[in-house]
């Protein structure tokens, strides 16, 4: 909970609306308190997965901003006591991000007193992370051919390029994404149909099932080379995390068993 105001409303509605939100405030912390307590110390029965907890924290976090936002607005010495606390609480950004500079400067840069030229003795800077939105993009491959006026059939033309998959239309970065997006970030590939679908491209599941299967096959002599390397080891070390597999039925995907995954190391 943020601190209070050094000076409380004086108008009783105001007051009123204010402890209202304060109230409204400390039930949810409370609730995410006893949540925090059930998941570590509770019953079997009562205990929160990990993933579940978290969807739980995201909401109660949530609708604390929500209610520091409209304080803000009512309140701004607290609203920049608490943009200094987050300011302290946050990381440096890493800095091989790209830096777009925008420098903004005053309408007139003449001296209002003397009309003369302003000189620039220093400025203030803040950083804010952005985002550029995932784009789709199609690549056009032309290949121009090339007579001779004067020589009977000679044509030149540059060769096609090698592809993942002859005559497919992912280029090798989109099939990585989705591999990427299904391995790594647990995005299932009709979840990502429908996200292409979003931005209207029609790809159904089975089309980047099919990705993914023919690179798994491209990669296979990669997989053979690290299980050389591994079995040449002195020793291994191996990682076993139990989940639960899932199936597409006709009313959705729904858990079908138990799996479980191994990650293997060598030494160092």
């Amino acid at each position: 909970m943020s601190d209070l105001p050094d000076e409380l409303p004086s108008d009783p509605a105001e007051l009123r609306v204010f402890a209202a939100a304060l109230l409204d405030r400390c039930a949810r912390l409370e609730r995410l308190l006893k949540l925090a307590k059930d998941a570590q110390f509770g019953r079997s029965s009562e205990k929160l997965d990990a993933d579940q907890l978290q969807l739980v924290l995201e909401d109660i976090e949530e609708a604390v901003a929500a209610l520091e936002a409209t304080e803000d607005r009512a309140n701004p010495r607290a609203r920049e006591k608490r943009t200094a606390k987050r300011r302290a609480n946050r990381g440096q950004l890493p800095e091989h991000l790209p830096r777009i500079v925008e420098t903004l400067l005053p309408a007139a840069t003449c001296c209002p007193c003397c009309k003369g030229d302003l000189v620039e003795i220093g400025h203030d800077e803040s950083q804010r992370l952005d985002v550029v939105p995932v784009q789709y993009r199609v690549i056009v491959t032309r290949r121009p051919k090339l007579a001779c006026r004067a020589c009977h059939g000679v044509v030149l033309q540059h060769a096609a390029p090698e592809r993942l998959i002859k005559g497919g239309l992912p280029t090798e970065r989109l099939v990585a994404h989705v591999i990427d997006a299904k391995y790594h970030w647990h995005l299932p590939l009709y979840r990502q149909a429908q996200m292409l679908a979003t931005h209207g491209i029609a790809i159904d599941r089975s089309t980047l099932a099919f990705w993914v299967g023919y690179a798994a096959q491209e990669l296979k002599p990669l997989w053979h080379r690290l299980r050389q390397l591994l079995l040449a080891s002195s020793k291994l070390c191996v990682d076993e995390t139990p989940h639960r597999c899932w199936i597409r039925g006709a009313a959705g995907p729904k858990p079908a068993t138990s799996g479980r995954s191994r990650a293997m190391t060598g030494p160092g």
